[in-house]
């Protein structure tokens, strides 16, 4: 599986990625101590063109599907999750609108409408190089399309939103924050683009984290802000389709973590090489026991990014959630044995374990596939009758 999903065209990507990687990685130990947003590494992935990964070549774009952005998102975790995280939350958005859209069912007049308003957004996106967020999270409840309070009221030209959103990545950096709303008297879901410089929007609190301090995830408040029409990105049911219909969607956090887990890995593995420890048998069970980890959790995630096609089966949405918790799980595994066996020293600031042992405990908690939301569903799926049961959390 592996190999097969390892074209030339999805590895090319994680090669353009990769080159960046030295410049990423040593920047990093800095965004950490810093609280500071990888502004550095972004403008280098508007320079090489990284930010239109999954934007069609025809627009501009480098064409990538889901499971070549999957792979080069791995590859950029290895070198900077900060900048993995943050990059996600912004092709996430092109990825909604465009090669996840282009699978589902629409009328000639949706169809029409997305053509068109995506065809703004990648515009923005490739030749000013904007950024765009995607906060979804508001606290209410946990789920792909439950728990959102924040409300567009029609307006002559477009909507008013109000609301909040928490842990809002980017939110000091983005050129468009793209919010989940509902539309009174539509019970569907929205995807909205609210301007960073929109009157109404303010941004909130700080971010001083356990980890991830890069990120920059403070809170959206938003106060009768006015959105033409046009911002209003997906068609009517358009979001609540792909979550239903491609809830792999909501892996691309584990895949920034799955590249911790090999930097993790790659670390130890050098460190015990350079002090002579190699051949210590304790030394060894540790690094065995991180082998396993890693080799469990990139497997299982090979195996579903080849499985991935639109309306998954019970068992294959199974793996899918089985793969997160194997991944947002793994990488605080592997970190916790790097600290036992590269010793007391690691624990010691700027340490790259110290600094991934942070870093990955952040992982199980991220919404709206948390750790938690991937066992609930586990804990039900096949023991019921009901279809509903097969969901999985993805709906809840």
């Amino acid at each position: 599986m592996p190999d097969a999903i390892k074209t030339p065209a999805r590895m090319e990507l994680v090669e353009r990625v990769a080159a960046l990687g030295s410049s990423f990685a040593a920047r990093a130990g800095a965004i950490d101590a810093e609280g500071s947003f990888p502004y550095e590494n972004w403008a280098d992935l508007r320079r090489v063109g990284l930010l239109g990964i999954a934007i069609p070549v025809e627009h501009g774009g480098f064409g990538a599907d889901f499971v070549g952005y999957a792979l080069a998102a791995e590859e950029l975790g290895r070198h900077c999750p900060n900048t993995g995280l943050t990059l996600n939350m912004h092709v996430a958005t092109t990825l909604l609108i465009g090669p996840l859209a282009d699978l589902m069912t629409l009328d000639a007049q949706a169809r029409r409408v997305l053509d068109r308003r995506r065809e703004t957004l990648w515009r923005g996106v490739v030749e000013r190089g904007e950024m765009h967020s995607q906060p979804f999270s508001e606290g209410v409840a946990a789920g792909a399309t439950a728990g959102y309070s924040t409300l567009a009221t029609p307006v002559p030209g477009g909507y008013e939103i109000s609301g909040r959103k928490i842990f809002a990545s980017s939110s000091g950096a983005s050129t468009w924050h793209n919010v989940l709303c509902h539309v009174e008297g539509d019970d569907s879901l929205r995807l909205m683009g609210v301007a960073h410089d929109d009157p109404g929007l303010t941004i909130e609190g700080s971010w001083d984290p356990l980890g991830m301090r890069g990120t920059d995830s403070r809170n959206l408040v938003l106060h009768r802000v006015q959105v033409p029409e046009e911002r209003d990105w997906l068609p009517p049911g358009l979001f609540e389709q792909i979550a239903a219909r491609f809830p792999y969607f909501y892996l691309t956090l584990s895949f920034t973590y799955l590249g911790m887990m090999r930097a993790i890995r790659d670390f130890t593995g050098d460190y015990l090489r350079a002090s002579g420890r190699r051949d210590h048998p304790i030394k060894q069970q540790g690094w065995a026991q991180m082998n396993l980890i890693y080799e469990q959790a990139q497997a299982l995630c090979y195996r579903v990014l080849g499985d991935a096609s639109v309306d998954p089966s019970g068992d294959q949405l199974r793996r899918a959630q089985a793969s997160l918790v194997s991944t947002m799980e793994g990488a605080p595994q592997m970190a916790s044995i790097a600290v036992r066996t590269c010793g007391g020293r690691s624990m010691l600031r700027p340490s790259y374990i110290e600094r991934a042992y942070r870093d990955a405990r952040c992982g199980a908690t991220m919404l709206p596939w948390s750790v938690e939301v991937c066992l609930e569903g586990l804990g039900t799926s096949g023991l019921y009758d009901d279809a509903g049961s097969d969901a999985g959390g993805a709906d809840r």
